[in-house]
């Protein structure tokens, strides 16, 4: 199992990675799941993630339990500013278009509903 969830650590870093700069794909998810999976297979592994770049945002999720409702809506302005930019300017296709849209609604989906609320200062 260590190697499964190592690779799947991997993955969800890859894909969370690109998230920052494909609209509609979410990132925090799949950090958040690399988090936990290394979490559960190599203590080194989750502590080079926890000095990248990411750490910084795994660490407050872990602190504070969730995010806050004006983190939640920076987040989902921030990514539906992006699809739109992206889908209405720089995707030609018709079926690429429809599936950033269709994963953006997800994304937020994911970050309205999914991700826990919690009342707090922003830091």
């Amino acid at each position: 199992m260590k190697y499964i969830y190592i690779i799947s650590g991997c993955i969800a870093v890859c894909l969370g990675t690109l998230g920052i700069v494909v609209p509609g794909l979410p990132t925090t998810p799949f950090i958040l799941l690399a988090s936990w999976c290394f979490y559960k297979s190599s203590p080194k592994l989750r502590e080079r993630l926890l000095n990248s770049f990411l750490g910084k945002y795994i660490r407050n999720y872990e602190r504070d339990k969730g995010l806050t409702i004006r983190k939640k809506a920076y987040i989902i302005a921030f990514m539906a500013a992006m699809v739109g930019i992206s889908a209405g300017f720089f995707i030609d296709s018709t079926a690429i278009r429809i599936v950033v849209i269709a994963s953006a609604i997800i994304g937020c989906i994911v970050v309205g509903f999914v991700v826990p609320t919690v009342n707090g200062k922003d830091r």
